[in-house]
């Protein structure tokens, strides 16, 4: 029997009397299931002909703001189980970087790894080229770009940038491009002297990276990814 049959299918045996003797029976009962009530319709007072009834629409609208606040609960909640699985995945990512036994591993762990923990589609890790690279170019999944280049994706002054939906710059994310729907770019500068780095996350999702999202989270991988760079650079 479908779950979707109103109740009065399911027990025809049950009437109005027999609810109404219940609830006079226990008059507790609505008291035990106070949300209930949200759904119920109060009834129209008798003050005569033309004369209206305020009782019912104050109750009415105290039915439609109980309903407003239990869906900002709801949307409260949700976003905050969303922000823990965020902050989960960033605390892991940055774990599998701390593991990393080379600066090649490094390099492979960011561009590969990466995807798996962070939930997206295609990790890109690029700088802008000097006339000596200070990582070893032929990594795997490393880039180099032409100086400036980095600015043209994300402003000067920007460290983290969330776009969605966007259309993906075939220059940043070669042929995953056509996939990304959104993407988050972190700005990376491993050196005062060494070349402005970018790190690119690619998401099929349109709705996964927007403009109004916190990046709080984003720009702590960011700095620790940096971190992580420099110790095995300082070597």
């Amino acid at each position: 029997m479908s779950d979707q049959q109103p109740a009065a299918a399911l027990r025809p045996d049950v009437t109005a009397a027999d609810v109404a003797d219940y609830l006079s029976r226990n008059p507790e009962f609505l008291a035990q299931h106070a949300d209930l009530l949200h759904g119920l319709t109060p009834p129209a007072a008798q003050h005569g002909r033309g004369v209206l009834d305020f009782q019912r629409f104050v109750v009415e609208r105290l039915q439609n703001d109980v309903g407003r606040l239990k869906r900002a609960q709801e949307e409260i909640i949700a976003a905050s189980r969303a922000n823990l699985s965020s902050q989960g995945r960033i605390h892991t990512t940055i774990l599998a970087l701390l593991g990393a036994r080379t600066l090649e591993h490094l390099i492979e762990i960011t561009t590969v790894d990466l995807a798996l923990h962070l939930e997206v589609d295609t990790v890109i890790l690029g700088f802008e080229s000097l006339d000596r690279a200070p990582i070893n170019a032929a990594a795997r999944g490393l880039r180099l770009w032409p100086k400036g280049r980095i600015d043209g994706w994300i402003p000067p002054g920007r460290d983290v940038l969330l776009l969605g939906p966007v259309v993906a710059d075939n220059a940043l994310f070669g042929s995953a491009a056509p996939l990304v729907k959104s993407q988050a770019l972190m700005r990376l500068q491993l050196k005062r002297e060494a070349p402005t780095g970018l790190l690119a996350l690619g998401a099929r999702d349109a709705g996964r990276f927007a403009a109004n999202q916190g990046t709080e989270l984003l720009a702590f991988l960011a700095r620790a990814l940096e971190l992580t760079f420099r110790g095995w650079l300082d070597r």
